[in-house]
This record gives structure tokens, C-alpha cells and sequence, in this order.
């Protein structure tokens, strides 16, 4: 694995939006460039995404982020995959079942199609010099820059306990050590997590400010943003694993069946795509057409005024559909545990290295090395 800074990130944005700066309107802008820069050569990426081993991956998650890391590491483009247990510390139940939750997300990457050859995928628990960034990463930011995070905030308010921990409270900052350890240049995001890749790159700009004598030791990231739309759960909020309303990629044909029967909708016959007045609709027919490879309103005029059952029906059929070979990949997988053990063995080790390297560099910088 190449440990060497990524560069194409810094090049591009010196004709982009001001790097102070990645509000939602400035990301949309950097997208089409972006993906031009990708086709025309993907080597020049680096990309860290990943997700907390809480339970099993859903369809918000597929649609929001997944699928597209799939698509860049079939480009070309490096892949690192962190799964955040040390952030999930928080939380007894999860913890408690820690390796079950590990091995359940190890289960739904392989299903997808994350390639372990061509992809690293890791554990924060297994890279040292990753966590030991956070402690001059945390000196670069203010208490109050994190409290105001939003993502933070709802991620608190959804946590159903009691008092917040430190390491809840820090939890961007970790996002940012994860980003950084391995100069990472691209991150796949969907719209509510910008604001944690602007605490990355607040991070990033202070470091280099403070200690790159006058070189640039780490690169301000990009995000690239999923063209799909936030997808509503089937109560018609946000589709999450901590509220119970998201099918997930192992559901198997039957359960899917079961929560898309209870899925909420209004009570108008005619079935329209209309985001704005009919959210729980819109969302169900999004999803459809996701599956199909359709438009929403192409999906919402075969329907027309057969009504919420109709509806239901079809994005049943078609996420069962879709869901099919991934969910038999799935199966096969979990018949071979060793080899689940093993990817992420072979992933820690790559990880390590790039970590390792990394670290010595921010001490050199530092003039910490003693």
C-alpha cells in the first residue's frame, strides 16, 4: 500500500471553494468535478469511510454510501474501510457483543462487493497510531466548535442515555484522526455527515498552519455525496439502526415483507412523488426506483391510484429483487468465519503500517521525537 500524501485533493481545490469552508451548496459544486477527476484517473484518490459496528448495515446506508464505495474501488480508487468499535464504547448493549457486531459488518462489506484484495478493511482497536493522532487532533479544536457539531448533537439526543461521555462528545475528532492517519483526499458522504468532514478539515488546515513549515502535512478532504436522497424509515423519520426502522441488507424476503407492510404512508389513493408534501410516499417510491434503476415518477405513474397497498407491493418486490444475490453472498460468507477473521487481520496489518508512518511524520513535525 502506498503510504505517500495523496495530492489530488489539494491541486483541484486551488481552483474550487475556499477550503475554510465545505457547506452543502460548495460539496454539490465539487461533485461533478470530482467525478471527472475519478474516471480520468482514480490512482490519484485516496478514500476512508467505515461505519460503527452497532448492528447490521441497512438500505439508507446502502443507497447512502455503500453501493459507491463499491463503484470506486471497481474504478481503481484506494479504499480503506475503518469499523469505529472504539467509538461504539459508549453504548453497553453494543459493546457487550462487540465482536458479534464486528463480524456482522465484515459479513455485509464482503456481500456487497468490498474486496479485501483490493480494499483494506480495519478496526480502530487494531491501529495504535491512529488513536494516538487524537491527542494533538484535540488540541486544534475548542469545546465549543464540538458542541456546536450538529450531527453530535442528534446523535446524543438518540442515544437514550442518561449523561454523554467524553468519547461521544470527541467523536468528530476521532472521524478526523481516521480521515488523516492515512491522508485520505476522498470521503463518501452522505449531506448529514458534512459537518464532521468540516471539523476534518478545520483539523487538517490548524496542523499545517501550526506545524508544516510552510508544507502541507496533511490534505483537506473532499466530499463526495451520494446522488441518493435521505431514505425514511418505516415510521418516516430518519431510516436508522438506533430507532428501529430500517430494513437491513441480511433481512431475509419475509421480514422485509413484514416491515414494508407497517411502513408509513398518508391517506391520498393517487400515488405521486412529491418530497415536499408526501415525504413518506416519496421516500417508499425513492426506494423503489433506486432497485429498478428508475425515476421516483416513473414508478409513482405505474401505480397511479391503486393505492398505498399497490405501493407497498411494488417496492417489496423490488428491494427483494435487488437484495437477492446479495443476500445469498451473504449466506456464503457466514458459513467461513476463519476467512472473515482473516480479512481482518490482513486489513489491521495494512493499516498499521500507513498509521505507523504517519505518526512518525506528525512527531517529526512536532519535534517530538526524542
Amino acid at each position: 500500500m502506498n503510504t505517500t500524501p495523496q495530492t489530488a485533493a489539494s491541486d483541484a481545490s486551488a481552483s474550487g471553494p475556499s477550503a475554510d469552508t465545505l457547506g452543502m451548496s460548495a460539496a454539490q459544486a465539487r461533485n461533478a468535478v470530482l467525478e471527472e477527476q475519478i474516471l480520468k484517473d482514480p490512482g490519484q484518490f485516496r478514500v476512508l469511510t467505515g461505519d460503527r459496528p452497532t448492528g447490521r448495515l441497512h438500505l439508507g446506508h446502502y443507497f447512502g454510501t455503500l453501493h459507491n464505495r463499491v463503484r470506486l474501488q471497481d474504478l481503481g480508487v484506494e479504499m480503506l474501510v475503518v469499523i469505529a468499535d472504539y467509538q461504539v464504547l459508549t453504548d453497553r448493549d453494543v459493546a457487550d457483543n462487540l465482536a458479534g457486531h464486528v463480524e456482522e459488518l465484515v459479513l455485509d462489506y464482503l456481500a456487497i462487493g468490498v474486496n479485501p484484495a483490493r480494499s483494506t478493511i480495519f478496526t480502530h482497536s487494531a491501529v495504535p497510531a491512529l488513536n494516538q493522532l487524537m491527542l494533538p487532533f484535540l488540541s486544534l479544536v475548542s469545546v465549543a466548535e464540538l458542541g456546536r457539531n450538529p450531527t453530535v448533537k442528534d446523535e446524543i439526543t438518540h442515544s437514550r442515555q442518561s449523561s454523554v461521555s467524553g468519547l461521544m462528545f470527541t467523536y468528530p475528532v476521532h472521524q478526523a484522526a481516521d480521515i488523516l492517519f492515512c491522508k485520505a483526499n476522498l470521503v463518501p458522504v452522505g449531506q448529514d455527515q458534512l459537518p464532521h468532514l468540516e471539523v476534518t478539515r478545520t483539523i487538517a488546515r490548524r496542523f499545517n498552519d501550526r506545524y508544516g513549515n510552510g508544507t502541507a502535512v496533511f490534505p483537506q478532504p473532499d466530499a463526495l455525496l451520494s446522488s441518493a436522497p435521505l431514505l425514511l424509515g418505516t415510521d418516516g423519520t430518519k431510516m436508522s439502526k438506533s430507532r428501529g426502522n430500517a430494513i437491513t441488507l441480511a433481512a431475509d424476503a419475509d421480514e422485509t415483507a413484514r416491515l414494508l407492510k407497517g411502513a408509513k404512508t398518508d391517506s391520498e389513493r393517487h400515488i405521486t412523488y412529491d418530497p415536499a408534501t408526501r415525504p413518506e410516499v416519496s421516500s417508499l417510491l425513492l426506494l423503489a426506483a433506486l432497485c429498478q434503476n428508475r425515476t421516483p415518477e416513473q414508478v409513482a405513474a405505474d401505480i397511479g391510484s391503486a393505492g398505498a397497498a399497490a405501493l407497498k407491493k411494488t417496492v417489496t418486490e423490488s428491494v427483494n429483487e435487488y437484495l437477492a444475490p446479495i443476500r445469498a453472498r451473504r449466506t456464503e460468507y457466514a458459513q467461513d468465519r476463519t476467512y472473515l477473521r482473516q480479512t481482518l487481520r490482513e486489513g489491521n496489518e495494512r493499516a498499521r503500517a500507513v498509521a505507523d508512518a504517519t505518526l512518525a511524520e506528525v512527531r517529526a513535525a512536532m519535534n517530538s521525537k526524542y
